[in-house]
């Protein structure tokens, strides 16, 4: 890198980096007077409020704004050298515009690292501290509403509740069936079946056993009640707000393959996470690169009105992110397509408007 690309880089990230703090600063300010009532509510300390939650919901938020960021930082820097004429003056030592993007590239990929690597290993950690807050004091409490509950806890093994109480961990009309290929082996039935937290097992009441060994060979028996265990935790019945977000990456991709294993319907979730945090670093990436080729020329309305175009292109592409994410969760796209369809689309969108750079 020779001397230019350090200053545009240093001047860049700085940028960056205090449009971050700003930003994130205000929206967290607008947040607690939201919120305030709950905080008084609860009685809660500034401390335990500031080191319990807005210490994991600034860089919650910095993440989340990354794509605001990003273009005010590129926006803001190169406005000022166009409006300096010093990219005339930089084109015109004989510098091509592609060559002017490198230091840019390179900070944009500093800052999509970076954001990959938080978002993958580090926010996950705040988040659970940041979510578990919002649950005990902003949320109402949670009670399971699912009815009738399919869950396959093996490979032949499947189990059915009408109900379950999550605030007492008791599930009503259980029944474990065993399947083989699709003919039912055996189906153990039980009015009730509670977790005792001690042992850490299942208890469950009197139980009916049917067993199948052919059409006409059925055997049927009575079991008193019983500890037993199953590959069935209360965890599986608990509160699933923001559950994604509180993941790492290891995490994450564990938790799927068990949901594919049982057989979940709402798989899509965790996997439109994590495709999503595979493909943010490059569209940081991608909006740096556009920021530059829309702020290279000098403006009528100056650098403000360039902020305020990056501003609207930021929104644009954030309301393309959430609404491929509302199609991949309902089952209208594919999670992977949805992750990278908003990165596509303004790579092309770069691609039409690098035509008209100057050269």
């Amino acid at each position: 890198m020779n001397i230019l690309d350090k200053y545009i880089i240093k001047k860049f990230l700085a940028a960056f980096f205090f449009s971050v703090m700003i930003l994130v600063t205000v929206i967290c300010v607008i947040d607690f007077t939201e919120k305030n009532d709950d905080f008084i509510q609860h009685n809660l300390s500034m401390s335990k409020i500031i080191f319990g939650y807005y210490i994991f919901l600034f860089p919650y938020f910095a993440n989340l704004l990354s794509p605001i960021t990003i273009f005010i930082a590129v926006v803001f820097v190169t406005a000022q050298l166009a409006a300096r004429t010093e990219i005339v003056a930089i084109l015109a030592s004989g510098v091509s515009f592609k060559r002017l993007m490198l230091p840019y590239a390179i900070g944009g990929a500093v800052v999509g690292l970076l954001i990959f690597g938080l978002i993958g290993w580090v926010l996950p950690l705040g988040n659970k501290s940041r979510v578990q807050f919002e649950k005990a004091y902003i949320k109402l409490p949670y009670r399971f509403q699912g009815r009738n509950v399919h869950i396959k806890i093996g490979p032949r093994s499947y189990v059915y509740m009408e109900s379950y109480d999550n605030i007492n961990n008791i599930g009503f009309h259980f029944a474990l069936e065993t399947v083989d290929s699709t003919i039912l082996k055996r189906r153990l039935t039980a009015d009730a079946i509670n977790w005792d937290s001690t042992k850490h097992v299942w208890h469950l009441s009197t139980q009916l056993v049917r067993t199948f060994r052919g059409p006409q060979d059925e055997t049927l028996k009575t079991v008193p009640a019983r500890d037993t265990t199953l590959n069935l935790l209360p965890a599986d019945f608990a509160s699933t707000f923001k559950l994604a977000e509180t993941m790492t990456l290891p995490e994450l991709n564990r938790y799927i393959r068990t949901k594919i294993e049982r057989g979940a319907d709402d798989t899509q979730i965790y996997l439109s996470e994590k495709y999503e945090r595979y493909s943010y670093p490059f569209a940081i990436i991608i909006l740096t690169l556009i920021g530059v080729i829309l702020s290279a020329r000098k403006s009528r309305a100056g650098v403000g009105g360039q902020i305020a175009l990056g501003f609207v292109l930021a929104f644009v592409f954030i309301i393309f992110v959430m609404l491929s994410r509302n199609l991949a969760q309902v089952g209208s796209l594919s999670p992977i397509v949805a992750a990278w369809v908003p990165s596509s689309v303004f790579s092309i969108i770069g691609l039409v408007l690098y035509r008209f750079v100057p050269k």
